[in-house]
């Protein structure tokens, strides 16, 4: 994103029925630090309730443990001893919330815990929602594994580093090189070249937690709707002896719709008769359980399409569920003042999508950041379209900035592994509506291939070839099904070709101060500074009415406004970074959006002659 350079009813009783408290941390000791600004959620965290909920709605077990909590922390190992620090997991070191609240390039973590009895003769899995970057899991000693990537989760199995009575000892060493390693690190700068980029978050910054399995047991689950057949395209992953019974189960608010049988890792075709749609006015789930051997797993779906198409003035669209719905959304970037890429509480990580809806907005940017299953369930369940970005390798930011060389052949193969690992993991969620690769060309490498290969490993959503082809440092790989035009303040009036509807990705950026909320009194900056709530919503007003003309005129099919809230010393948000003052009015911006989505009636019409 090109800126200034000064300056499920079902599922979801489940999951509360079933949370469980933060196992025992081992040490207190533990205090939290004071942020440069606290969010209405920053009192509420401490040691007992550290994001206690299950982390992956997508495949609940009942019976688990979270490892959230206190834990011994350093910057050297343990060697069988303890560590001097304590930290909270799973707030980053940088954060406030952690304890820490300074900078580690090297870190270990410490804790033991206790297994129940009445796991035994179960495996036992310890899985990491994210760790930035790279973390080497050991038990009792025993080295068990090694993962790299910040944005992706991973599992270990534990069981045979177990003792067999008494206490487990867990210790994670983290590396985390940053600007420094080459790896996609979004918009996390030990060093910040400009005010756009911000305070890294290094470490364990999403869920620890552990559960038991069989030997024989589900590790993922593809739940792919297909419209064309009325049917939901369904792979049950699993780990253990292959080529097992499956059995599956759909249904709506506990009246059963669907059942089949297969063979696990294999795709199994569920049909689901006159399903009920999935769109952002009407955001139904179904609920599904799948059972393998003595395992079985919950989770949802959604029953939606997403395409492009003509409408009958010729021109192409996006289409949600065969119709065109003109996506309007913000710019997300997922910081928060407290928990830097950790969201303090879920009620917090809702918050900020929640607020978006109420607003108007009918889609989410999630930008150059991956989140926590959890945001996405969220968006799943309120109703808004996501695109998805893959976060960023380093760039360069222009001639003012020192040069950073093109990613090497190295850090390309890292970040392909890393953005396949993100659509597969995500894969499931019917908010997710597009994958975008690259941004402005910010660590791009060969855009068209990439875009190519996002399409054949998930060819049921849009890909954007790379976000803000017309600015900045941006090669068009002449590919995907958008094509994406940055405009500041904007907006854009980007036109479809024969191949790619339009969508205006970034636009507005439009800034007020609101004293008492900001980052760094004195350094914010904006786009367009506005000097009061007025001035700002009559803007806002008049911005998003030449969106709606473009719509009609143009053929524009989405608009991102820049965006949700500000971020450190961006005051350009809709929010402030605090979460605790909404700048322009809602009723006004409220309305205008609604506006602009319900101009997609008649933007598939051919507008009026000239008067």
């Amino acid at each position: 994103m090109r800126r200034f350079a000064s300056v499920f009813v079902v599922l979801l009783a489940a999951l509360s029925v079933f949370t469980l408290p933060a196992a025992a941390a081992p040490d207190g000791g533990w205090h939290r630090k004071s942020p440069p600004l606290s969010t209405p959620w920053t009192n509420q965290v401490g040691p007992d309730n550290a994001l206690p909920e299950y982390p992956r709605p997508q495949l609940v077990r009942h019976d688990w443990r979270s490892l959230n909590g206190v834990w011994q922390f350093g910057t050297t190992p343990p060697d069988g001893h303890s560590l001097p620090e304590r930290i909270l997991v799973p707030y980053p070191v940088e954060s406030a919330l952690s304890g820490i609240m300074r900078h580690e390039s090297t870190m270990w973590y410490r804790r033991t815990f206790t297994v129940p009895q009445a796991w035994r003769g179960q495996r036992v899995v310890l899985n990491f929602g994210a760790v930035d970057y790279q973390a080497t899991v050991s038990v009792n000693g025993h080295e068990l594994a090694t993962h790299k990537g910040g944005y992706d989760a991973f599992s270990v199995d534990v069981t045979d580093a177990l003792n067999r009575h008494g206490d487990q000892e867990l210790v994670v060493g983290v590396v985390d090189p940053t600007e420094a390693g080459g790896q996609p690190i979004g918009k996390q700068r030990v060093n910040p070249v400009n005010s756009i980029v911000y305070t890294p978050s290094s470490g364990i910054w999403q869920s620890v937690w552990m559960e038991p399995v069989p030997t024989t047991h589900v590790t993922a689950l593809d739940a792919v709707p297909d419209l064309a057949t009325n049917s939901l395209k369904l792979t049950v992953h699993t780990a253990g002896t292959p080529g097992q019974p499956v059995q599956v189960e759909a249904s709506d608010h506990g009246r059963t719709v669907a059942r089949a049988t297969g063979t696990a890792d294999t795709q199994l075709t569920i049909p689901i008769k006159r399903p009920h749609l999935w769109s952002p006015d009407d955001p139904f789930l179904y609920d599904l359980s799948v059972r393998v051997g003595g395992d079985r797993v919950t989770s949802y779906f959604g029953m939606r399409s997403v395409s492009i198409g003509k409408g009958p003035d010729g021109k192409l669209r996006t289409l949600l569920n065969g119709q065109f719905t003109f996506s309007l959304g913000t710019l997300d970037q997922g910081f928060w003042p407290d928990g830097i890429y950790t969201a303090p509480t879920d009620s917090a990580l809702r918050f900020d999508l929640a607020e978006q809806k109420s607003l108007g907005f009918n889609t989410v940017r999630k930008h150059i950041k991956v989140e926590p299953d959890r945001w996405y369930y969220w968006a799943d369940k309120l109703g808004l379209m996501v695109w998805q970005d893959m976060p960023s390798m380093n760039a360069d930011f222009g001639p003012t900035v020192p040069s950073t060389p093109r990613p090497t052949p190295e850090a390309q193969q890292q970040f392909t592994v890393e953005l396949h690992s993100m659509i597969t993991q995500h894969l499931s969620h019917p908010s997710i509506v597009e994958w975008v690769p690259f941004n402005e060309g910010w660590g791009e490498f060969s855009p068209a291939a990439i875009a190519d290969q996002v399409k054949a490993w998930d060819p049921s959503r849009l890909v954007n070839n790379n976000s803000g082809l017309n600015c900045c440092y941006s090669f068009d790989g002449g590919n995907g099904d958008v094509y994406d035009n940055h405009a500041y303040v904007g907006p854009g009036s980007p036109v479809p070709t024969d191949t790619r509807a339009a969508v205006d990705g970034e636009f507005g950026g439009l800034g007020l101060i609101e004293p008492g909320h900001e980052w760094q009194p004195g350094k914010g900056g904006s786009y367009e500074m506005e000097p009061d709530k007025a001035t700002l919503t009559s803007r806002y007003v008049q911005i998003l009415n030449q969106v709606k003309d473009c719509e009609v005129k143009c053929g524009l099919s989405a608009a991102i406004y820049t965006q949700a809230t500000d971020v450190e010393n961006e005051v350009n948000g809709l929010f402030t970074y605090d979460r605790k003052v909404l700048k322009p009015d809602l009723a006004q911006v409220r309305a205008v959006n609604r506006a602009v989505i319900a101009a997609s009636g008649q933007a598939t019409q051919p507008p009026p002659p000239p008067q």
